[in-house]
């Protein structure tokens, strides 16, 4: 495999990032150019437009957050970008606006599926980070939004882009390993405790109101912004669909499999005492049918590594077992465990880097969005997709969360035999803010 140059960009040395240095994608003439606006640009989002606005004929317009820091690392990020972007703190108002095409959403998971419907209704093609959702039903609304307003929305998988993981489905596919029975995907981080926090009045550099948005109000508390608010059920949805999501997916991609019949989850929050209320150390498993299994070990405050590494997924097949490190990297094993073939991609997994543990490997999913806005390509991870493996994530912490054994629907992997469950299938919203297609 022959490796791709890198060039070290000064303005990310911090979070770890170096950029690819891509080839010219795409046709540069300026009636093809993409312009887009990024909602959320504290930390992630400030990587997602310094990563938008070095892809070749892709102008980054506008920056969308409601709190002065977050805004002013959106703007430290695109400091040498041609354009200086406009702010603006409304979604609602920056949807509105004509001389852009396509939303990046990178704010709370409570936001993403809400500021995703505004874009589609408004014109927009949209880019929304996982878990796309903040509970099931959201991820249903996104899919019917898609096909209503014939408009593009990929979610943040980004391991769906990555070629040598393309390549490795292919490989699964072609039967490399016999049939594919089992995926097994992990996590591991050192988060620490988040402490018991106070109720004071919000700042004056944060507008709480607009953050909170479509969740029901509550108080400010001093533990909760910028990035706590994961493991709180309220806004956030837990390790599983913040970091598993991803694993998750690549082993449902791999299995071929779409809903599951059959999720149980067990673990707590075990490694402090404190207002974290998602589990910190989790154990999933879901059945498809009786002749499919998917698990995934969470672990967010022990950085122990599994298989050798700190995040990754494995596959099984009667024929062989394919590794996967948690980047691009891949080897697979015969039956009798001989090495076979192994590919190595040029960035190695970080699963503690909260900006981007695959580094500059994203660049692949964020252009082949760009190239699908042109209409020069399909996009990897359509919401449809993307759903399916964000709704796996979701019946975790809802098997979690009831402590039953959730038995699903294989057609649309609704749960048939929980009233609790059921009820957790949603959520409430302020009033006036519900999310409609």
């Amino acid at each position: 495999m022959h490796r791709r140059k890198f060039i070290q960009n000064a303005s990310l040395a911090t979070a770890g990032i170096s950029i690819l240095n891509f080839p010219v994608f795409g046709k540069n003439a300026p009636s093809n150019k993409v312009t887009v606006a990024v909602m959320g640009v504290n930390s992630r989002g400030s990587y997602l437009a310094k990563c938008y606005s070095q892809l070749p004929n892709v102008e980054v317009a506008y920056i969308c957050d409601v709190e002065e820091k977050a805004i002013a690392n959106g703007l430290d990020a695109l400091k040498d970008a041609p354009r200086k972007p406009t702010v603006v703190k409304d979604i609602r108002e920056l949807v509105t606006k004509k001389d852009f095409d396509a939303l990046v959403i990178a704010a709370p998971d409570h936001w993403h599926t809400p500021a995703a419907i505004l874009g589609v209704t408004h014109d927009k093609h949209v880019y929304v980070e996982k878990p796309c959702g903040q509970n099931p039903y959201e991820g249903e609304l996104l899919v019917q939004a898609m096909g209503k307003y014939n408009k593009l929305i990929q979610m943040g998988n980004q391991r769906r882009s990555f070629p040598t993981l393309m390549q490795a489905a292919k490989d699964i596919r072609d039967g490399i390993i016999g049939n594919p029975y089992m995926g097994k995907a992990w996590y591991a981080n050192n988060r620490k405790s988040i402490g018991i926090g106070k109720k004071i009045p919000v700042p004056s550099t944060l507008d709480f109101e607009l953050w909170q948005g479509p969740a029901p109000r509550k108080d400010f508390q001093d533990n909760l912004v910028h990035y706590n608010w994961h493991w709180f059920w309220h806004w956030g949805t837990g390790e599983a669909c913040n970091n598993g999501t991803h694993e998750v997916d690549c082993c449902r991609w791999f299995l071929g499999v779409d809903f599951p019949t059959k999720v149980t989850s067990s673990g707590g929050r075990y490694a402090f005492k404190d207002d974290w209320q998602t589990p910190d150390t989790q154990v999933a498993s879901f059945e498809f049918g009786a002749d499919k299994l998917i698990t995934w070990e969470g672990r967010s405050c022990n950085i122990y590594p599994g298989e050798g590494a700190g995040r990754g997924f494995i596959i099984y097949g009667d024929k062989g077992t394919l590794v996967n490190d948690g980047s691009g990297d891949y080897k697979i094993f015969d039956y009798a465990n001989k090495l076979v073939k192994e590919i190595k991609a040029d960035v190695k997994a970080d699963p503690t880097n909260p900006v981007s543990s695959t580094g500059n490997l994203d660049f692949y999913h964020f252009n082949n969005f760009i190239k699908a806005v042109r209409g020069e390509e399909k996009i990897n991870s359509p919401v449809s997709e993307g759903h399916k493996s964000v709704l796996l994530c979701h019946l975790a912490n809802i098997a979690q969360r009831t402590g039953e054994t959730l038995y699903c629907d294989a057609g649309n992997g609704h749960v048939t035999n929980s009233k609790a469950a059921i009820k957790l299938w949603r959520r409430e919203y302020e009033k006036g803010w519900e999310p409609k297609v």
